[in-house]
């Protein structure tokens, strides 16, 4: 039976006794004939006006939340429901159903300022992002992934990848490089993969970074770099030597020629020697850095590695903390490179430290996640912030090749970690942090 139904029943029901007696004691009384009939109507007029009225007390309110709920699902958060009160029961309701259209409504301004300020974030950034579904069908694209792919959100939605050409960006690796030819452009990309769910299925983001631009720019910046420190070493060692030899040809050219010449001939041709030379471990120097070759891995002992670099220097006593017994794979042969180049520039730096009585130089090791984490502290000078230690061949020392740090830099990425140096926060003196992955990283798939 019907909701409304049942309440005008209930509503007849309850008067339905009452009713009755009143009947009888009408037409049982000596009553004449009129008045009881129309007795008979007011009392029942009465009894179904009462039913009806309490149905529509009781109707009326659920209509109304039920035309809210409707303008709600509608998203229609404009209507209210009057006589919310705390003190009665229908009161309460409508007090509850008035603050949770209030709740919604500002749930959905929150949602809806955050979805465009998302778009527009989306639709700015330089980065062509792809929504795929479980089986590669595209659910979603921003401005820059249409541009990539020259069409139009028609065209595009509901096709699978493969069409595209970027099924690739759906299997393998992430993150990566790889190379990719679009309609939109050729060059070299940045994957990386995210996912994501959508009425509950589980859905794969993609990252599209365009990477031919910054390695181009990269690539100037590092020649020009080149060219500047060639020019620098090479002109260091031309210009002596072109001075030399015109000033032995001007010597050669007199006649009678000068008392002593032949001692002028023979230390400017040392002179063209050893600039000769210089340049040429210049040379042999740069050859060395470009030329680092692939690390051979093999298990190796934190602790013994530490205490063989540290026994090879002799110009300072450097203090060793204990950290964890560990071993990694790594190449001990580049690591002591790596680790000799730390040690003595800490060494020399903390020589350097003329204002202290004692100098002092320690490192220490630990573990940080799956990584091996080595710190090399001196009391020197600190960094220049200004210049970057790590550009080859630039150094602030008279004997400096410049190559140290630059080339364990790079032995240090070759293992799949990191070398950086930092100034300490508190006192003078710098750090040198080496990390290390524990265990050998997987070669990213190509």
């Amino acid at each position: 039976m019907r909701f409304e139904r049942k309440i005008t029943v209930l509503s007849l029901s309850s008067g339905l006794v009452g009713v009755l007696m009143a009947l009888v004691l009408l037409w049982t009384g000596s009553f004449q004939l009129s008045s009881q009939l129309s007795l008979t109507i007011l009392m029942l007029a009465c009894w179904i006006g009462f039913a009806l009225t309490v149905k529509n007390k009781v109707a009326f309110p659920l209509r109304t939340i039920l035309n809210i709920l409707g303008a709600l699902r509608e998203g229609d958060y404009s209507m209210r429901l009057r006589g919310a009160r705390q003190d009665d029961a229908m009161g309460e309701l409508a007090w509850e159903v008035n603050r949770l259209v209030q709740f919604l409504q500002g749930q959905r301004f929150d949602v809806v300022e955050s979805t465009a300020l998302l778009r527009k974030i989306l639709a700015e950034i330089d980065v062509a992002l792809f929504g795929f579904d479980s089986s590669g069908v595209l659910q979603w694209v921003n401005d820059s992934g249409r541009r990539l792919l020259k069409l139009n959100d028609v065209k595009i939605i509901g096709c699978h990848a493969e069409k595209f050409g970027l099924d690739i960006c759906l299997r393998g690796a992430a993150p990566r490089i790889v190379d990719l030819s679009l309609p939109g452009g050729v060059g070299r990309w940045e994957l990386r993969r995210a996912t994501y769910r959508e009425k509950g299925l589980s859905h794969q983001l993609v990252f599209l970074s365009d990477m031919t631009r910054t390695l181009h720019e990269e690539q100037r910046q590092a020649w020009r770099r080149l060219i500047q420190i060639l020019r620098h070493e090479i002109n260091n060692s031309l210009t002596p030597i072109q001075s030399v030899a015109q000033s032995l040809q001007t010597s050669l050219r007199q006649e009678p020629r000068s008392q002593g010449w032949e001692d002028d001939v023979r230390e400017g041709l040392e002179i063209i020697a050893e600039r000769s030379e210089v340049l040429g471990g210049f040379i042999a120097s740069y050859s060395r850095l470009t030329r680092l070759p692939d690390p051979t891995f093999a298990e190796m002992n934190v602790e013994t590695w530490i205490r063989h670099v540290v026994g090879l220097e002799t110009r300072l006593s450097v203090e060793i903390t204990q950290g964890p017994e560990l071993t990694i794979q790594a190449d001990r042969s580049q690591l002591d490179q790596l680790l000799i180049n730390i040690v003595s520039n800490a060494v020399e730096a903390s020589l350097e430290a003329k204002w202290k009585a004692d100098e002092h130089v320690a490192i220490t090791w630990g573990i940080a996640g799956s990584f091996l984490e080595v710190w090399v502290d001196d009391d020197g000078p600190g960094l220049d912030t200004t210049t970057d230690p790590f550009v080859p061949f630039f150094t602030t020392k008279s004997q400096g090749s410049g190559i140290g740090l630059s080339l364990s830099r790079q032995i240090a990425e070759a293992h799949g970690g990191y070398l950086a140096l930092t100034n300490h926060p508190d006192r003078p003196g710098c750090r040198a942090l080496l990390r290390l992955p524990i265990e050998r990283l997987p070669e990213h798939v190509p």
